[in-house]
């Protein structure tokens, strides 16, 4: 068993400190918001800091799950950040969705003092989190993914390596490409089978079971025809992965046309008050177009 801290207690992170410490390992936790952390040791024991180098003081792994770019340089980096309180040999794992630049730059930070830095990002959503099946992609060096992987398997149901530092952070942005282009077919055909008077229910009963099925369609269906989007991944959160996305896109000559257009739907979604409505709110949008 590892001594670990956990920087961040969100929807994802809070349940994901919890398997580490249902595993057996020694946690100490470490929030923005203070209530949050104390909340948490509180339900699962462990200890908390009141500053990511205190939380990261003596752990052999550090994971992160934090918000944007700026979170995660803020928990790393400065004079009260993790990779002060870190020792030479440690392991810091980033689960945030974040830029490959980002990554890229701590995984050279970490690298002059001794600190292997592991991409991490995760797929499977707050439910994921809280039955520790997520989907791990990582990216860094073979030695620390190595060390890293045991520890991860309390919440995965699934961690591979893809490559070098950044490529867990692509393979996340391939991630999401795929499910903006699920969830706007899926609302369409939603929406289509309302306005011909069809029965949603039966529709999905049938076409799930062909080629068109997804873990969208079996997992969100049923949401969207009762008009409820309080569950899972908040689109003011998806438009962030898709600037990544797409700002990446445009690095590497990628084209993603479908990709921008979707972007600029869940932009309507906003408008409409929808930011931190769930993803399959993009049926919300069909509907209110008419």
């Amino acid at each position: 068993m590892a001594k670990i801290a956990f920087l961040g207690l969100g929807v994802m992170g809070y349940p994901m400190a919890g398997h580490l410490m249902e595993a057996g390992h020694d946690v100490t936790v470490y929030n923005r918001t203070t209530a949050k952390a104390e909340a948490w040791v509180a339900q699962h024991g462990g200890v908390m800091a009141l500053t990511p180098r205190a939380a990261a003081a003596g752990a052999e792994f550090v994971m992160a799950c934090v918000g944007n770019d700026n979170d995660l340089r803020g928990v790393c980096l400065g004079a009260e950040g993790a990779f002060a309180g870190m020792s030479a040999g440690a392991v810091f794992v980033d689960h945030t969705t974040v830029s490959a630049k980002v990554t890229r730059d701590l995984f050279a930070a970490g690298g002059e003092q001794g600190i292997a830095f592991v991409d991490a990002p995760v797929s499977g959503g707050q439910a994921g989190a809280e039955n520790g099946v997520l989907s791990v992609m990582c990216g860094g060096d073979v030695a620390a993914y190595d060390r890293a992987e045991p520890v991860i398997a309390a919440y995965a149901r699934i961690c591979r390596r893809i490559g070098e530092s950044g490529a867990g952070q692509m393979t996340k942005m391939c991630n999401q490409i795929a499910i903006a282009g699920l969830v706007q077919g899926l609302a369409e055909a939603l929406h289509f089978a309302q306005k011909a008077g069809l029965d949603g229910e039966a529709v999905v009963e049938v076409i799930s079971q062909g080629a068109a099925g997804s873990w969208q369609m079996a997992n969100r269906h049923k949401t969207m025809l009762a008009d409820h989007y309080t569950h899972g991944f908040a689109v003011d959160w998806m438009r962030k992965d898709l600037g990544i996305c797409l700002e990446t896109a445009d690095e590497t000559g990628a084209s993603l046309p479908v990709t921008a257009l979707i972007d600029q739907f869940y932009k309507d979604v906003q408008k409409l008050g929808g930011g931190r409505w769930d993803t399959s709110s993009l049926l919300k949008r069909l509907q209110a177009l008419g």
